[in-house]
C-alpha cells in the first residue's frame, strides 16, 4: 500500500486550490483596532527605554527629555491594491522636560507591509518602507524654542522605531505559521492547509487561495486532481462580514473520503430489533435462528460520499450498505 501511495504522491503535489479566505476591508479595520493594545505594549517598551543611554557606549549625559506615557491614538490598516498594507500609527509621547512641565508629542509612523513566502513554504509579513515624523501638540509652557521637537526627535531616535515596527509583525506572522500546521480532524486524521502563493491585494480584500492535504495515520493520502478548477467567488460588496471562506466540491469530497479512510463512518447501530420480530417480515430468519436473538445493524460505505454544492445549499450523497 505505501508503495503505490508513494507512486501516486506527485500527481497530489499538482493540485489546485481547493479553498480559501477572503479579509474584507471591514475585517481589516477590526483586525487594527484589536491591535491597538498590542502595538502600544511594544511601543511602551521601545520608546520609554531608547533615551537612557548606556554609560558603557556614551560618556553623553543622560537625556532630560524623559517619556512618562505612550499612548497609540490611532492604527489603521489600509489595502494597496497588487501591492500590499500601508500601516499608520499615531502614537502620543507624554515628554517631561523638566520636573515642572509637561509636553505632548504626536509620533506619525507610516511603513508598507507586504506578504511573501519563504523557503520553509510559510507566509510572512515584512515591511518594505518606513518613515516617522514628530510634532507637538500640547506643552505646559507658554514659550517653546523651534528646537524643541528636534531635540525630542534626537533624544528618542525616532529613526530606530522604524527598525522595531517590525516587532509588531511577530504575532501576525505567527498567526500565519500556524495556518500550515496539521489540524486534527479525528484522533487518527489531521487537514494541513498549504499555501500555494503570496495573497492578492485587492480594493474588495486579501484573498487567499489554499491546498489541502489530508493525513491519515501520519501517512499523506493521495487525492485526485480536482475535475473543475477552483476560484475565490467574488465577496458580496453589501455584506458586512469580515471574512469570507470558500470551500470547493473537490474539498469537501476529500474530506470524506479521508474520513472514510481513518474508519471514522464505520458505525455498530444497536437496535430494538430481534430475530423473533424481525421473522414476521422476513421469514427466513425464523429457520435461521431457532431461539430470539439481539440484531445490531453494521453500516459500511461501499464507495466515498459525495458533495454537491447549489445555490443556497449543499446536498451529502451517501453510498452505505448496512449488514444485519
Amino acid at each position: 500500500l505505501s508503495i503505490l501511495l508513494s507512486l501516486l504522491v506527485p500527481a497530489h503535489a499538482t493540485r489546485s486550490p481547493d479553498c480559501g479566505g477572503i479579509l474584507t476591508p471591514s475585517g481589516l479595520s477590526y483586525f487594527a483596532e484589536v491591535s491597538k493594545p498590542h502595538a502600544e505594549t511594544i511601543l511602551r517598551q521601545d520608546l520609554m527605554a531608547s533615551i537612557v543611554p548606556d554609560p558603557d557606549v556614551s560618556p553623553e549625559p543622560i537625556s532630560r527629555n524623559q517619556v512618562n506615557s505612550v499612548t497609540v491614538a490611532e492604527l489603521s490598516l489600509t489595502l494597496i491594491p497588487d501591492a500590499g498594507l500601508r500601516l499608520s500609527i499615531d502614537v502620543d509621547l507624554g515628554i517631561t522636560p523638566t520636573p515642572s512641565t509637561t509636553k505632548v508629542m504626536r509620533l506619525s509612523i507610516l511603513s508598507d507591509l507586504h506578504v511573501e513566502m519563504n523557503p520553509e513554504g510559510n507566509l510572512e509579513m515584512v515591511t518594505s518602507a518606513c518613515k516617522t515624523s514628530m510634532e507637538e501638540t500640547q506643552s505646559t509652557e507658554e514659550m517653546e524654542s523651534k528646537s524643541s521637537s528636534s531635540d525630542v526627535e534626537k533624544d528618542i531616535n525616532v529613526d530606530k522605531i522604524c527598525l522595531e515596527v517590525s516587532k509588531l509583525l511577530l504575532l501576525p506572522n505567527e498567526q500565519l505559521i500556524s495556518l500550515t500546521a496539521q489540524f486534527p480532524i479525528t484522533p487518527s486524521c489531521q487537514v494541513q492547509y498549504l499555501p500555494l502563493a503570496a495573497p492578492m491585494f485587492s480594493e474588495q480584500g486579501i484573498t487567499i487561495s489554499l491546498q489541502t492535504t489530508f493525513q491519515v495515520v501520519g501517512m499523506a493520502i493521495p487525492l485526485p486532481v480536482s475535475p473543475v478548477p477552483f476560484s475565490m467567488p467574488e465577496p458580496a460588496t453589501s455584506s458586512p462580514s469580515h471574512l469570507t471562506l470558500a470551500f470547493s466540491e473537490h474539498f469537501y469530497t476529500s474530506l470524506f473520503f479521508a474520513l472514510e479512510m481513518a474508519g471514522a463512518f464505520n458505525m455498530t447501530i444497536p437496535s430494538p430489533l430481534t430475530t423473533a420480530t424481525m421473522a414476521q417480515k422476513i421469514t427466513q430468519m425464523g429457520s435461521l435462528f431457532q431461539e430470539d436473538l439481539p440484531v445490531t445493524l453494521q453500516a459500511v460505505f461501499r464507495s466515498t460520499p459525495r458533495v454537491v454544492l447549489e445555490e443556497g445549499k449543499a446536498a451529502l450523497k451517501l453510498f452505505l450498505t448496512v449488514h444485519v
